[in-house]
């Protein structure tokens, strides 16, 4: 049993992690390094593994397997919530520096909302044994809902429902003013997009609350586990979202691992929910003799399926292809934006990565040219970052470092071809 004190260490010991994540890495704005990404990434997942161990070798095999259950699903979860972190963030134009607090108070707000729906579940399950009926249900349509073909249109993912009242009611401004929430504009004191990003944010955590939060319960209905797989699930997030930005779009069938995952899960909690039965209409009210679905092979069906749609994604050339054209077209309308990064040497890194990718989109078989449909966008975003910095490398001092060139620059004849018959 977990006492009063354990619970109290445990809260204090994420809140210090937290609060010490805030002031060493945060709170001064700046662009983390890859290095610097994946040192913090692996501390804390270390912190993650070795408290799973402290749980396995304090708590019995049962908890230390619900544990790292809950955990991995969290943090696939997790991996997948970054994917529409980055659409939000793109749309909101956030300065790459910025997005650290961003981050930050997403997760914090994450735990917060996660904490809530913890504890309302523990109160229902404790109630009402027919929950689980619903959260497996909700569980089955999530995973439905993720095999759907996705929606193009990225940016309603930023204008929502929440960002529109928020701009009814109150003055904003288009414009950052470093990472401040309010600015004043005209005498007047308005909303600069950092606070508008931070809702947006907020608001879709609400939202991955309401899956997440039912998924570990089909793992495990012990709050403290629950609470302690979210929180870890958590914490090195922000890292993590800098060192695999620019692999997010390689995992592109991810989905379908989280689908077979949810969809699973939403089985074992229905038939959970059988053995458990009260339902006067389910068998009279009595239990429902049933095969219920150990941990263990949880744990096994969770990484299993994690492990197939990772390897495959990173394996795919198409994933590839389509890394390679989502980047290339962020990094271009990154250097080219002006409000969006203005130190030099961040924009003429963003140029050199452009370049890198330039030279990999020229390399690419043929076969993919289908794949650049209705990408006359990105055809003239590189030709209007070639000539922007052309004019800015003629005015540089002769002793400005350029970025470095491709080794075969993109034919965008080969491509336009494609772009322009899709446009007619």
């Amino acid at each position: 049993m977990v006492t009063p004190t354990i619970w109290l260490v445990t809260v204090v010991l994420i809140l210090g992690l937290m609060a010490f994540d805030y002031v060493f890495h945060v709170r001064a704005a700046h662009t983390p390094t890859i290095r610097e990404a994946a040192r913090w990434t692996s501390i804390y997942v270390s912190l993650a593994v070795a408290f799973g161990i402290a749980v396995w070798v304090f708590g019995g095999s049962k908890m230390g397997l619900e544990y790292f259950a809950g955990y991995i699903t969290e943090l696939s979860l997790s991996v997948d919530n970054l994917f529409v972190f980055l659409i939000i963030m793109a749309s909101f134009k956030v300065p790459r520096a910025y997005q650290q607090k961003v981050l930050q108070f997403g997760i914090v707000f994450s735990l917060i909302a996660r904490s809530a729906f913890i504890f309302l579940g523990v109160a229902l399950i404790n109630t009402f044994s027919w929950v689980f009926y619903l959260f497996g249900l909700i569980l089955i349509l999530t995973a439905g809902n993720l095999l759907k073909p996705e929606d193009d249109n990225e940016e309603d993912e930023a204008n929502n429902i929440v960002i529109r009242t928020a701009k009814k009611l109150f003055h904003t401004t288009p414009h950052y003013d470093g990472d401040r929430l309010f600015t004043q504009e005209a005498g007047k004191r308005v909303m600069t997009p950092m606070l508008l990003v931070m809702i947006a944010i907020g608001g879709t955590d609400v939202m991955f609350a309401l899956d997440s939060i039912p998924a570990i319960f089909g793992l495990t209905q012990d709050p403290y586990i629950v609470f302690t797989a979210v929180a870890f699930s958590l914490m090195g997030l922000r890292q993590l979202y800098f060192l695999i930005d620019g692999l997010l779009d390689r995992l592109i069938y991810l989905k379908y691992g989280l689908a077979v995952i949810l969809g699973f899960i939403g089985v074992k909690l229905i038939l959970h929910a059988l053995h458990e039965n009260t339902l006067p209409f389910i068998n009279g009210g009595r239990h429902v003799a049933v095969v219920e679905i150990t941990t263990q092979l949880s744990l096994a069906v969770i990484v299993v399926s994690l492990a197939v749609t990772v390897v495959f994604s990173l394996l795919s050339p198409k994933g590839k292809v389509l890394t390679t054209f989502k980047n290339a077209k962020r990094h271009a309308v990154q250097y080219l934006d002006l409000a969006y990064e203005t130190d030099p040497a961040t924009r003429e890194a963003n140029y050199a990565r452009l370049m890198k990718e330039e030279a990999e989109l020229a390399a690419v078989p043929e076969k993919y040219d289908a794949l650049l449909k209705g990408e006359q966008q990105l055809l003239d975003l590189l030709d209007e970052a070639h000539r922007v910095h052309g004019d800015f490398v003629e005015n540089a001092p002769d002793d400005y470092p350029n970025a470095p060139s491709p080794s075969e620059r993109l034919d965008t004849a080969r491509y336009r071809p494609v772009a322009d018959e899709v446009n007619e």
